[in-house]
């Protein structure tokens, strides 16, 4: 064997015996009885940690963790114990004030955070253990400032595995302008306090989550994008749970920058008290090439809800509204619903402007079954309001500002090119309401479709 042959052996030999070094929180002075606080042990190890190369920063098992802000850094891995809690401090003063802040208007009181990074890289939270965000009414309020429990910013090679993460005072976590994200096994349980968001990805790309399970207070999944010049690119949710009070995957709102490759398949959800797909446009990006599929769900009273309007959501949005830009190819395929627990305001959702066209939208294979009782009443209404910045007067977009529709199923306005094809529509009792209306919607395809086992002959209304 050549010299610089056994030089390279060598290496890889010796690369595969060196095993990364732990780091216990208790070898920097942690207390772990769920009244000291902790901060500066756990911030010490983590920099230890970084500083040396990285490795594991451990909260042992069955150990309390109390903390303020703690910041993570390069090649670390965040590692909780089976039994391990690491829980935020219910004082609000432990909570820094350099960590970025929310990207919302009008909700400065979620700019802390409990867990901070900022442009580190490969890095992860993982292991069996639990973040308790501590988050009570009783410790926060908007008053004294409510702490997101995870903001990322600018970061990269980001994982997280198996953990638990509950009880945050606002949202879960914010990663903003991260790339190359892997989020797999974890449950959040989310429901002591309001806004109560799962994971928020703002302006990311080369997201994968799956086999997830959550329980939130507000939207579950959102997919955002606060900058112009950083979008939501190349997304994949798959084999994930959802139990809402708002809605389970919400994508845009924040929309300044574009979205595209969204895929999300293989998702169950249920309770949700608003929507399941929410995706709303609106701040002057470009929405293109989504695909939802295999998709089941439980009392979800609008299984989609797509709005494409005007309206400022991001903090550093100019007063001016954005021009409408581009909203549509997006298919909807393979989904399984079951609304006969719900009223009649139970449907498919779809709106644009008479400006701002959504174009190009499939729904096929969608078995879809309701309770009824819609009236003649019901089905004669036209003064269906616009969602114009007027009618929404400098809020969102939501489904109470248009009131009950007149169709039992699926409704959709201002839109061009939508196909839809192999729909079972069921309704439990008696509903006189069309199973589809359309308003102002051109080519629109109806192909295949079923109300009760009859064929819908259906014929746009003008």
């Amino acid at each position: 064997m050549k010299y610089y042959q056994l030089a390279i052996l060598t290496l890889l030999l010796f690369s595969f015996s060196v095993k990364a070094k732990d780091y216990s929180i208790f070898d920097f002075g942690a207390k772990g009885d769920g009244i000291t606080l902790d901060t500066k042990a756990v911030q010490k190890a983590i920099d230890t940690c970084s500083a040396e190369g990285g490795g594991k920063v451990i909260i042992p098992s069955g150990k309390i963790v109390l903390i303020g802000t703690i910041y993570l850094k390069d090649n670390i891995t965040l590692y909780l114990e089976n039994g391990a809690i690491l829980r935020g401090s219910p004082d609000i003063n432990q909570y820094a004030l350099d960590t970025h802040k929310n990207m919302y208007k009008d909700e400065p009181h979620m700019d802390r955070c409990l867990i901070f990074a900022k442009n580190a890289h490969n890095f992860s939270i993982e292991g069996n253990g639990t973040i308790d965000g501590n988050g009570h009414p009783k410790n926060f309020n908007n008053k004294t400032g409510r702490p997101m429990l995870i903001r990322f910013l600018e970061c990269s090679n980001i994982k997280m595995r198996d953990v638990n993460l509950i009880h945050p005072a606002a949202w879960t976590s914010a990663w903003i302008n991260c790339d190359e994200i892997v989020v797999e096994g974890i449950r959040i349980g989310s429901r002591v306090n309001h806004n109560g968001d799962g994971l928020d990805f703002d302006g990311c790309k080369n997201v994968m989550v799956s086999n997830c399970s959550f329980d939130t207070s507000d939207d579950s999944i959102c997919l955002q994008a606060s900058d112009p010049k950083r979008g939501c690119y190349d997304i994949v949710i798959n084999n994930c749970i959802f139990e809402s009070k708002w809605a389970g995957i919400r994508i845009g709102l924040l929309s300044r920058g574009n979205f595209e490759r969204v895929n999300v398949s293989n998702c169950t959800f249920k309770n949700i008290q608003d929507s399941g797909l929410k995706i709303q446009m609106n701040e002057g990006g470009i929405m293109k090439n989504m695909t939802f599929s295999n998709l089941t769900m439980t009392s979800v009273p609008r299984p989609i809800f797509l709005t494409f309007c005007q309206q400022r959501a991001c903090v550093d949005a100019p007063k001016e509204l954005y021009p409408m830009n581009y909203m549509g190819d997006i298919s909807f395929e393979n989904f399984q619903i079951d609304n006969s627990m719900l009223d009649k305001n139970s449907g498919i959702v779809m709106t644009g402007l008479p400006k701002g066209m959504v174009k190009n939208i499939s729904l096929n294979n969608i078995q879809f079954t309701i309770s009824g009782e819609g009236t003649k009443e019901d089905a004669e209404k036209t003064n269906i309001n616009e969602l114009t910045p007027e009618i929404m007067k400098g809020w969102w977009p939501e489904f109470s500002l248009l009131g009950t529709l007149p169709t039992s199923g699926i409704y959709l306005r201002h839109m061009e090119n939508v196909y839809v094809k192999d729909i079972k529509l069921t309704t439990l009792k008696e509903d006189q309401r069309p199973p589809i209306v359309s308003d102002d919607v051109s080519k629109l395809h109806v192909d295949n479709c079923y109300l009760n086992g009859e064929i819908i002959h259906y014929s746009p209304i003008k």
